[in-house]
């Protein structure tokens, strides 16, 4: 996170990361690596991997933007996700945790 933040400040570039603006790109950029699959499963890799990082760096922003550790809200949300879809009737369905 100190990399992406020094770049975002020796860019000057905080004052366009508001959560608003950070969210819809995610979603902006979310959109370019679905586009990277949009003609079949097989996809460029390099390609892939630089979308990605873009989806990864907006995600990073926004939760700083916030004031969110990104570890504690993914834990948080696997210990919901565990509770919600327990080993036991999950284990290789894709069914949703309602239906299980």
């Amino acid at each position: 996170m100190d990399l992406i933040r020094q770049m975002v400040s020796e860019r000057e570039w905080s004052q366009f990361h508001t959560p608003e603006n950070l969210a819809k790109s995610i979603s902006i950029e979310s959109g370019e690596l679905l586009e990277s699959f949009q003609w079949g499963g097989e996809a460029d890799i390099d390609e892939v991997q630089s979308e990605l990082a873009d989806v990864l760096t907006y995600c990073f922003l926004l939760a700083d933007a916030l004031g969110l550790d990104v570890d504690e809200i993914v834990q948080t949300k696997l210990g919901k996700t565990h509770e919600k879809y327990p080993v036991n009737l999950a284990k290789g369905r894709s069914t949703k945790y309602d239906r299980l």
